[in-house]
């Protein structure tokens, strides 16, 4: 096959498109793809080497994504590899327009897709020009300012509807990048890595946002692909780091969710090299906590645990890829895992965690699928085969499908649906079939027979569905799998049920599924011809005699379904054409189901079903509606099948009676025409819908009946007629496939040759499809064109004589003509050559050709013959103008007309919608029948034929770039004018086609858009509203097409924008009118959500043209355009220039025409806004802002509207941005930094505070305090430097002497920077921009806005302390004045001033600290509940990013007694939440100060106020946040938890000590201050609780020995029940006791934390026992496998549950039992033969007999020990029974028995058992049916007893 393809194509094809080789024309295939491909490669390369980006290059990369659409990669490869390396240097070119950018970006991901054509010796591509792109993208510098709009950046005018939008197309260009760096990843070179980790190994520094950066980075970028022998320039480099770090992090950073899915990655693509035993206990437990289960009662959710969980595909990819290999470790823990979660998938459960273990169920055993077949039978490629010793064995698998059997039956009834359990059924069926298809063979049984549980029905079929294939083939696994066929199908049938919906869609799914797959012949005869019969053959043949009763019986239902749904009386009266929405989705079920039975039905079988379908269609008149739709849909599936029995009964029945009653000539003229005679030309029109050359017999009845009813008076009648036309002249013109049989040429041989049960599910075999293609021959042509000549050409003749004036009509006439010439066109199509008509010329320049590519679709036009697509196009003008100017008011006409030129256009035989939704299904049968294991594409035969039939489609729809010619342009303006009619209606449908047109043609808006505007345009007074309003809608597009306002191209915008803006003085235009309002912000707002910057520079570098030039000297076949001369190269780059420069002068003349408009007075406001919004969008980062602009801007900082005011503010940050004069920087060798020259040797990694980044921190007595020192001091601002590991090469700052000289003078300043010098040192412009600076916008919702901030911090960077005197006397009034919205103005600027400082010299800084210390102190007392929030951000922000060494002042300033009472408890917290802001974003630098804060801060722990407390706890979590216990990482020089809790604990000694119960203390008004030890310890504690809160979700790894500590003390006033009544102190020791025990611990941490448990069991207050059993129920679920990997701990906690079962305290022996019941649950223990003997022995307690007492003696309360023991039995007991809620395990009849011995004991004993009891049948309820088997009769009859409640009437 390649051989012989090779030869014809002079290469050998990296891999094309099969299917194209089983077209009918395949044979010319080769020919026209070496030709375009040619053209490609020769155009390509010209244009890249003549510089032109566009259109050039754009233009003919698309063409090669088409073509890679329609052949595949069929090119040899070394073309594959150039066109790669050309599209990588074109995507890589730093200035290239994103938009463009993403188009080349999206083709080079398809040539890289399928990596195992192109090996790594084939293809090295380097990483670093990929990291700038999505560096400068997703990390843009200037995208906040407004400097770049990318694809969907939110602009400042975005609701949050939009925001959410932009949320996703955000993500378009972020999931592009994404993808294009993961195809590229393996064939980064081998070097890549180190380069990679010694580039963003600095940025690990766990406090900052860059160590998210980083960890995606490496997340991203890390190449797991190398080969065995590179591995250690490959993972070996990074993994036992990286691993490290994610098994000390206990607390879920955000960025932990990248390393996970970079391990599973590297498990994924490294199987059997990597040992991961020793961490599969922490992964596993991992993943579990990250489901986010609920556990225990009263929880508490750490909300940072839900928002950063695990993203569950991968979570599937690592645990399928550590599956087998030597240890099998990782299947026990897997069946673990789902043992301990099952019970979470009963449909009983319900919460919002079900969607993950959903998800999980569903990917896990389609992922171990995907592994089976790389390892079993993916072809062999370069990538790195997994090693003998991992793969899995069959006894690997089978314990993976048992592990998972349990939960997938469950989840077959969730609530979510069964379709998650239906696909993992489907693939877990496909590896073992025997265990899987039984139990849900079980299931289906009963659901069949039950009537009263529908949905039981529906999921249990969706689920057989699923492993029908399976099922059907049986294979030697499952052999007797096929006997099940028919006795299922048989049970299906009753499901075919009018009266409900979903199970009869579900039925008719469930028997095309399984009639697709076997072929329905009675095969019984073979019984006694054949012998060479297995027995399950036997019975399949003796079965399939039933076959022609199933589907006799199936008809039967069908009929009854269609009687019920006869369309009513009530019905037809009113206008309904249509069916209802339910009623069409049965039809469809009912007619796909029918076919599909009868294209497997064997003939005989076929004749009686069409004997009986023929006798119902014809003895019954059925309305032509909805149950006639029905009924001629079986008819015609039943002629599709074998067109020539069926045509040869149904066509000259329906002829006769069509004939008989037109006899009587009256007929043809009623508007209300004869049932009978409407039903049997229904009839007709669906059988004809058949291969062709079985129609030619029939022709001259066939046009008889034609003329007879195409002119019929009634407009049901002639519709019909239409359609039988539209029918004929499809079925003889079309290409097509005659039959989808399920094995090729049908089942019609004798039995004894074939046996069709051996082609049960059986796959098509790709190369031997033979398929039986309808290619229309001479004879079915010449018949349609004799119908066209016949029947349309008089109908057009009419309509010309008619639009000339020269023939009256009436409007149905008009009607029904249209009518006829559009089925005519539907119908004939195919074989209508396209419009001719001259291209236009001049519309873009070009230096290479853009011309079309026609493909060859198998019709070869007739050029003798007229082009009726000419004629009709040509009626359709005149006939369109005289309307509009005689009748404008015939709107159903005009629909018609809209119609047919909409199919003039496009229209080739299929329609775009169509194909898309055949697509669309073809993919999901595919996936609901495919088989992933083997692969191949081993699909039925029917779908390979209907994939080679899309092919074919494919081909017909291509018609991306078709020239634009004249007569396009004359249908297009007539479009136009339709679609700025007068009737909104036909506006609409006019816009739609007119929107489908412009998609099509190459550049025909720029021909349109004028045509448009002059609508709008305000001299033209000849406009009505509703064209102003049609050509807005033109403008708008439709939410898919071409959005005309927003074309990325100069010309266009420089046209739209100013016109839009320009319409607002029309005369048509009226903002009263809502309709127009809600236009005009329609469009401005997709002009903001769409608009991307566009290119300005549209160079291409000359790296580009060499890969070019090579492409066009290389390889076959060869390209015939010649390479370009250096005269043309010179030429292209003269062009080049010149359009950058043009583009530049459109840019400015843009910008000048709206501001233009602006200076209009009459501008409506509305119009001003749009025109602000326009030109905010047109800021950029290459390119200053003209300077007319920055004065507008400049000046609307002090407009009267809100919104210009923000957008002024946006604007002028970004201005300030665009005139920022550059700073120099210089590399240092931080080594030589370090005073301490000891240098750590490279390669051993030492993070955190080492001494060679000790001169980074903050030092107080070595501070910058004279300008030697400031001069002397190098400032390193960004906070991550220096902590993880130093960078190869740092930047820092030159000294001043090299950077710009500050405080300019007029003279030099530039014009932009004058204007700005100008107004800001105005001081009644400023008075003003204060003034509305400190206004408030709505009231309580402002907050601190960073956009203003930005705004400040420019203008002091570049000017300075210009503006300093100006401002100064406003700050000193708003600092003042407790207004919220003046405090938020002063703080503003005050950030924006300590951030705008960075560059200042020292005498300017020193000055500015003098003024702003006093004015932050008085801020800080003037602080209010409304404002604190406001200064913590102006702090933070302004102690982002800068060496602390430079802000000394302001921290000195800060720490001055921070709690010092002055103004209130509530000033007090707001100074600390102030402080805290500004020394969080400072993290590991400022230890000093936090230990000076810490030492300040421990004797004021004991606060009285709560808002204090809660306060101080937040800031303690950020002292000790530094102390970490990470990886390589040195102890830290910051305050460490464990001396604090030490110092702690002896405070809290009184607490400890005693035993009496710890109260809340309440303050009393008149107490002495000094109070004793006990109270104070009371309130420590308080502070203590709230920091142990705080630091729940913040911190990185959690300080467990420490918490250990005070754990009893928790444990002493955690109250039992949940009542929020009680006081702060009870509630908060609970919260934290929750939040601890969902902690994640550590091996070591385990015995640690069970010790401390052990002594608080044993402790005197039975509240704190009880704790213990839920604190260990959380711990033990939340850290199961850790716990589990840990055989001393098991056997801990289990002596741990079982001497609390014995307490004397009954309601800790009950929450004993019940934590036992939950750890049998997830299998933490099991019961085993000791544990259930220690409980009986138990229950054989003896109790004491009951002494005879006299009436009045008091009860003894207290139980005897007796009794306690008993009791605990009987527990250990119930808590067993109680373990499994939906199952009965074989131990459990008997422990019920004795259970029941126990049921007139005393209380509290009855009352258990009772109780649990009750339970067990509460649970066993649903399936006791089944569950019934596991008991003996005599068990039954005591547990019935047991059960079933007394009588109350014996």
């Amino acid at each position: 096959m390649k051989k012989a393809q090779s030869d014809t194509l002079g290469f050998v094809p990296q891999k094309d498109i099969v299917y194209n080789k089983l077209l009918p024309y395949a044979d010319r295939l080769d020919d026209e793809s070496s030709e375009i491909l040619s053209r490609i490669k020769g155009n390509l390369g010209r244009a890249v080497q003549l510089r032109e980006i566009w259109p050039g290059v754009l233009f003919w990369t698309r063409k090669l994504s088409t073509y890679m659409r329609l052949y595949g990669r069929k090119f040899s490869k070394e073309d594959h590899v150039l066109f790669i390396k050309l599209l990588y240097e074109l995507v890589t070119i730093p200035k290239l327009e994103i938009s463009m950018m993403q188009g080349l970006a999206r083709l080079l991901i398809n040539l890289l897709k399928k990596k195992e054509l192109l090996s790594r010796e084939d293809l090295e591509l380097p990483w670093r020009p990929l990291y700038e792109l999505h560096d400068r993208i997703l990390f843009s510098k200037t995208e906040h300012l407004g400097l770049n709009w990318f694809p969907n950046s939110p602009s400042p005018r975005s609701s949050a509807k939009h925001v959410m939008l932009k949320l996703v197309q955000r993500c378009s260009v972020e999931s592009v990048l994404k993808t294009l760096v993961k195809n590229c990843r393996p064939y980064f070179s081998e070097s890549a890595t180190q380069e990679m980790l010694d580039e963003w190994r600095p940025l690990l520094c766990p406090f900052d946002v860059t160590m998210q950066r980083a960890i995606s980075y490496f997340e991203l970028f890390l190449p797991t692909t190398l080969p065995p022998t590179l591995h250690h320039k490959g993972f070996k480099l990074w993994f036992d780091e990286l691993i490290n770090l994610w098994v000390s992090v206990q607390n879920l950073p955000s960025w932990e969710v990248h390393l996970v899915n970079l391990f599973a990655r590297l498990a994924n693509d490294n199987i059997g090299y990597i040992d991961w035993d020793p961490y599969i206990p922490k992964i596993f437990t991992r993943i579990l906590r990250s489901l986010n289960l609920p556990v225990g009662t009263s929880q508490m959710m750490v909300p940072r645990y839900v928002t950063n969980a695990y993203d569950i595909s991968h979570v599937v990819l690592w645990v399928s890829s550590l599956l087998g290999g030597p240890s099998k470790q990782t299947q026990a823990q897997l069946s673990g895992l789902f043992n301990s979660i099952t019970s979470f998938f009963h449909p009983s459960n319900h919460g919002r965690w079900l969607m993950k273990l959903m998800k999980l169920l569903q990917r896990l055993p389609a992922s171990v699928v995907r592994r089976l077949h790389r390892e079993r039978y993916r072809k062999p490629s370069w990538l790195t085969p997994i090693p003998d010793t991992h793969k899995l064995t069959e006894e690997d698998i089978t314990e993976f499908v048992q592990s998972m059997m349990q939960p997938v039956l469950l989840a077959m009834f969730s609530k979510t649906g069964s379709l998650d359990a239906a696909q993992a059924l489907q693939n877990l069926a496909l590896m073992r079939p025997e265990l899987v298809i039984p139990p849900v063979l079980e299931k289906t049984y009963p659901a069949l027979e039950t009537l009263t549980e529908p949905h039981q029905l529906t999921a249990t079929l969706s689920c057989m569905i699923g492993v029908a294939r399976s099922l059907v083939s049986g294979g030697q696994r499952f052999p007797e799998g096929p006997t099940h066929m028919l006795p299922l199908l048989m049970r299906a049938l009753p499901g075919v049920d009018p009266n409900d919906f979903s199970k009869c869609m579900i039925t008719f799914q469930f028997i095309a599924t399984f009639v697709t797959l076997v072929p329905l012949v009675d095969c019984s005869s073979a019984l006694h011809e054949r012998t060479d019969l297995t027995e399950v053959e036997r019975e399949m043949c003796s079965a399939s005699a039933e076959f022609e009763d199933f589907v006799l019986q199936f008809m039967d239902r069908c009929f009854a379904l269609i009687d019920s749904s006869t369309l009513e009386q009530t019905r037809e009266e009113t206008e309904t054409e249509k069916m209802t929405h339910l009623e069409s989705l049965v039809e469809l079920g009912l007619s796909s189901t029918f076919s599909t039975i009868l294209t497997q039905c064997s003939l005989d079988i076929f004749k009686v079903a069409l004997e009986k379908v023929f006798n119902f269609a014809t003895t019954n008149i059925f309305e032509t509606r909805v149950a006639g739709r029905m009924v001629a849909d079986m008819c015609r599936a039943a002629a599709k099948c074998h067109p020539a029995e069926s045509l040869k009964v149904f066509v000259p029945h329906c002829c006769n009676a069509i004939n008989q009653i037109a006899v009587n000539e009256e007929v043809l003229n009623e508007e209300e025409l004869d049932k009978e005679f409407l039903w049997n030309l229904q009839l007709l029109s669906e059988v004809t819908r058949v291969d062709g050359d079985k129609l030619i017999p029939y022709r001259s009845d066939l046009v008889q009946i034609l003329q007879l009813t195409l002119h019929l008076k009634c407009k049901q009648g002639y519709i019909l007629a239409c359609n039988l036309l539209h029918h004929v002249l499809r079925s003889t013109a079309l290409i097509y496939p005659t039959e989808y049989c399920s094995v090729p040429g049908g089942f019609h041989q004798p039995v004894c040759d074939y046996l069709p049960i051996k082609d049960w599910g059986r796959p098509g075999d790709l190369w031997n499809l033979d398929i039986r293609w309808h290619v229309p021959s001479v004879e079915e042509i010449s018949l349609a064109f004799y119908l066209l000549d016949l029947l349309l050409q008089p109908e057009l003749q009419r309509l010309q004589r008619f639009s000339k004036g020269e023939q009256e009509m009436s409007r149905d006439d008009v009607l029904q003509s249209l009518t006829i010439i559009q089925h005519c066109l539907l119908g004939a199509g195919s074989l209508m050559a396209p419009l001719k008509g001259e291209p236009i010329p001049d519309l873009v320049h070009s230096l290479v050709n853009l011309d079309e590519t026609t493909l060859y679709t198998g019709m070869d036009y007739d050029k003798t013959r007229e082009n009726y697509r000419d004629a009709i196009c040509n009626v359709m003008k005149e006939l369109l103008h005289y309307i509009l100017e005689h009748s404008e008011d015939d709107t159903k006409s005009l629909f018609s007309i809209i119609k047919i030129i909409s199919d003039l256009l496009h229209f080739k035989g299929s329609h775009k919608h169509e194909f898309d939704s055949r697509w669309k299904s073809f993919n999901l049968v595919k996936k609901s029948m495919e088989n992933r294991l083997h692969g191949k594409k081993q699909h039925i035969r029917a779908l390979l034929i209907d994939r080679v039939m899309l092919q074919h489609e494919l081909r017909k729809l291509t018609v991306e770039g078709c020239q634009y010619r004249t007569t396009h342009q004359e249908l297009m303006k007539d479009l136009l004018r339709l679609s700025t009619s007068t009737y909104s209606q036909i506006r609409s449908r006019a816009q739609s086609v007119l929107f489908t047109a412009l998609g099509t043609y190459n550049f025909c808006c720029r021909d349109l858009i004028p045509h448009v505007l002059e609508f709008l345009n305000p001299d033209n007074s000849r406009v009505t509203q509703q064209q102003f309003k049609g050509a807005l809608y033109c403008l708008l597009g439709n939410h898919s097409g071409v959005c005309l306002a927003n074309l990325h191209d100069w010309e266009c915008i420089a046209l739209t924008w100013p016109g839009i803006v320009r319409s607002g003085l029309s005369s048509a235009m009226s903002l009263e009118k809502p309709s127009i309002v809600r236009l005009f912000d329609d469009l401005a707002d997709k002009i903001h959500r769409q608009y991307e910057t566009i290119g300005i520079d549209f160079s291409i570098p000359g790296e580009c043209c060499a890969v070019a030039k090579l492409l066009m000297t290389t390889g076959s076949p060869f390209p015939n355009e010649p390479v370009p001369s250096e005269e043309e190269s010179e030429e292209g780059l003269k062009r080049q220039k010149l359009k950058n420069s043009e583009a530049v002068e459109k840019y400015k003349g843009l910008i000048g025409d709206l501001i233009d408009c602006l200076s209009n007075r009459n501008l409506p406001w509305k119009f001003e806004h749009i025109s602000i919004g326009f030109l905010s969008l047109l800021l950029r980062d290459d390119h200053q802002l003209p300077p007319a602009a920055v004065t507008f801007f400049v000046k609307s900082l002090n407009h009267d509207s809100l919104y210009v005011r923000k957008v002024a503010i946006s604007a002028v940050a970004g201005i300030m941005k665009q005139i920022k004069r550059p700073h120099k920087k210089v590399p240092v060798s931080p080594k030589e930094m370090s005073k301490y020259c000891e240098t750590v040797e490279f390669g051993r990694i030492a993070a955190g505070d080492r001494p060679d980044n000790q001169w980074l921190q903050y030092n107080s007595s070595n501070l910058p305090r004279k300008q030697q020192e400031w001069e002397q001091c190098v400032f390193v601002e960004k906070t991550h430097w220096g902590y993880y590991c130093w960078p190869r090469k740092m930047l820092i700052y030159a000294p001043a002497e090299e950077q710009p000289t500050q405080n300019l003078s007029r003279e030099e300043m530039t014009e932009r920077e004058l204007i700005i010098f100008d107004h800001f040192t105005d001081p009644v412009f400023i008075n003003q921009f204060i003034e509305f600076l400190s206004l408030e916008d709505r009231k309580g919702k402002d907050k601190f806005s960073p956009r203003r901030f930005c705004l400040f911090k420019g203008l002091f960077r570049n000017f300075g302390d210009a503006f300093l005197p100006v401002l100064q006397p406003h700050m000193e009034r708003l600092v003042s004045d407790s207004h919220e919205s003046k405090q938020r103005c002063v703080a503003e600027i005050i950030s924006g001033l300590i951030r705008g400082c960075k560059h200042w010299s020292f005498s300017k800084v020193e000055s500015l600290w003098k003024l702003l210390c006093p004015l932050l102190r008085t801020a800080l007392s003037n602080i209010t509940i409304e404002t604190y929030a406001d200064w913590g951000t102006c702090i933070a922000t302004a102690c982002e990013s800068r060496d602390p060494r430079k802000l000394h002042r302001l921290f000195e300033m800060l720490m001055e007694s921070p709690v010092n009472g002055e103004g209130g408890s509530f000033v007090d917290a707001c100074r600390l939440y102030v402080l805290q802001g500004g020394l969080a974003q400072q993290e590991w630098r400022v230890p000093e100060l936090l230990h000076r804060l810490l030492q300040y801060l421990e004797p004021k722990l004991t606060q009285v106020y709560k808002n204090v407390r809660e306060r101080i706890g937040s800031v303690l979590t950020y002292i000790f946040m530094i102390d970490v216990n990470l990886p390589f990482t040195q102890p830290t020089s910051s305050p460490r938890i464990s001396d604090f809790t030490k110092r702690i604990l002896l405070k809290l000694k009184p607490l400890t000590e005693g035993d009496e119960e710890i109260q809340n203390h309440v303050i009393e008004e008149n107490e002495v201050e000094e109070q004793d030890e006990r109270t104070q310890a009371i309130k420590l504690l308080k502070t203590v609780l709230k920091w142990l809160i705080a630091s729940a979700g913040r911190s990185f790894t959690t300080a467990v020995p420490e918490q250990l500590q005070l754990l009893p003390l928790l444990f002493k006033i955690a109250p039992v029940e949940n009542d929020d009544s009680y006081d702060e102190l009870k509630r908060d020791a609970k919260t934290c006791l929750s939040l601890i025990s969902q902690g994640l611990l550590y091996t070591d941490q385990i015995p640690l934390v069970l010790c401390v448990l052990k002594e608080i069991a044993g402790s005197s207050s039975w509240h704190a026992r009880y704790t213990v059993l839920t604190y260990l129920q959380i711990m033990v679920f939340y850290n199961l496998f850790t716990f589990m990997n840990d055989q001393k701990a098991v056997k801990d906690v289990r002596g741990l549950v079982i001497k609390l079962l014995e307490d004397e305290q009954l309601e800790v022996r009950e929450m004993a039992a019940t934590t036992l019941s939950g750890f049998l649950q997830c299998n933490f223990l099991s019961m085993d033969a000791p544990m259930q003997a220690h409980f009986e022995a138990l229950c054989k307690t003896r109790l004491p007999k009951k002494r005879k007492r006299q009436l009045g003696f008091v009860v003894d309360t207290i139980p005897s020990a007796d009794l306690v023991r008993r009791h605990a039995g009987v527990l250990g007991l119930s808590a067993c029974i109680l373990s499994s809620p939906y199952d009965v395990p074989t131990w459990m009849p008997q422990l019920l028995m004795d259970l029941s011995a126990h049921l007139n004991d005393t209380q509290p004993i009855e009352m258990t058992v009772k109780k649990t009891l009750s339970n067990f049948r509460r649970t066993h309820h649903d399936n006791w049916q089944q569950h019934k088997q596991q008991f003996t009769d005599d068990q039954l009859l005591v547990l019935t007893d047991l059960l079933v409640s007394p009588c109350y009437y014996a």
